[in-house]
C-alpha cells in the first residue's frame, strides 16, 4: 500500500475535531483535550482507515497530525495505549447516540432492536470503529483492565438493564439467566457482523437486525399462562 501523505488540513476536513484550547479560552469552556492530543488522535484514525495497526508507525502518525513524535510521547505511553483511547472516544459518542436513540421507546423488545439496529448501523457506519473493537484490542489482557473497556461495559449494562426491565414487566421469560440473554444478544450482532467488518463488505443494518430479531425474539417471549 502507498505511504500515507495526508496533511492535518485534510484530516481535519474528514474528521471535524473536538474543541482545543485555544477555541475554550474564546468560547468560555472547558476544552476536552489540548489541541495537540486531538490531532494525534485524529491522525491515527485516519491511518486506520487505509491500513492495518501493526502497519501504522508512530513517524506517520506525527506526520500525519502535524507533530513531532515527542508531543506523541508526552501523551501516549505507547500506540496500543493511544488506540485505546481513539476508541474509548468512539465509544463515548457511541453511548451518547444510543441513549438518545432510546428516548421514548416503549418496551423490552422495541429497545433490543434499536440498539441491534443503532450498533449495526454504527459498524457499518464507522468501519475504523468496528475494526478496532472487534479484531484489534482483544488481543491485549491490558485492554480488559483499562478505562476504554469500563465504557464497553457501560454498553453491556444497559442491555442487561433492558432485559431486566422485561421480566419484570412479564415481557421476557425468567427461567434463563440475564447475563446469558445479554451474551448471546451480543454474540448474535457481533457474529453477524464479523464477516462485513473483515472483508469491508456492506453490514445491511436493517435485514441483519431483522434476522437477528426474528431469531430471538420468540424464544425469550414469555409464554401466556
Amino acid at each position: 500500500m502507498r505511504r500515507n501523505q495526508t496533511s492535518f488540513s485534510k484530516l481535519e476536513k474528514d474528521y471535524p475535531v473536538k474543541q482545543t484550547v485555544t477555541e475554550a479560552e474564546q468560547t468560555g469552556r472547558v476544552a476536552p483535550y489540548p489541541a495537540g492530543y486531538v490531532k494525534v488522535m485524529e491522525a491515527l484514525r485516519l491511518l486506520l482507515r487505509e491500513k492495518d495497526f501493526n502497519a501504522v508507525t508512530w513517524a506517520e502518525i506525527a506526520q500525519t497530525a502535524g507533530v513531532n513524535e515527542a508531543l506523541i510521547y508526552k501523551y501516549f505511553k505507547d500506540k496500543r495505549g493511544l488506540l485505546h483511547k481513539v476508541l474509548h472516544d468512539y465509544l463515548e459518542d457511541f453511548l451518547a447516540g444510543l441513549d438518545y436513540a432510546l428516548k421514548g421507546i416503549k418496551g423490552s423488545f422495541n429497545k433490543l432492536r434499536k440498539i441491534a439496529w443503532f450498533q449495526i448501523d454504527l459498524y457499518n457506519k464507522e468501519r475504523v470503529f468496528s475494526r478496532i473493537l472487534l479484531l484489534e484490542v482483544r488481543n491485549y489482557t491490558a485492554y480488559f483492565q483499562s478505562e476504554t473497556y469500563d465504557s464497553v461495559r457501560t454498553f453491556s449494562n444497559i442491555i442487561l438493564d433492558v432485559i431486566e426491565e422485561g421480566i419484570h414487566d412479564g415481557e421476557i421469560r425468567d427461567d434463563i439467566p440475564v447475563k446469558h440473554i445479554r451474551q448471546i444478544f451480543l454474540g448474535a450482532i457481533e457474529h453477524m457482523c464479523l464477516p462485513g467488518v473483515i472483508y469491508d463488505k456492506d453490514l445491511a443494518p436493517d435485514a441483519a437486525t431483522e434476522s437477528i430479531c426474528e431469531v430471538l425474539f420468540p424464544g425469550l417471549q414469555k409464554k401466556a399462562g
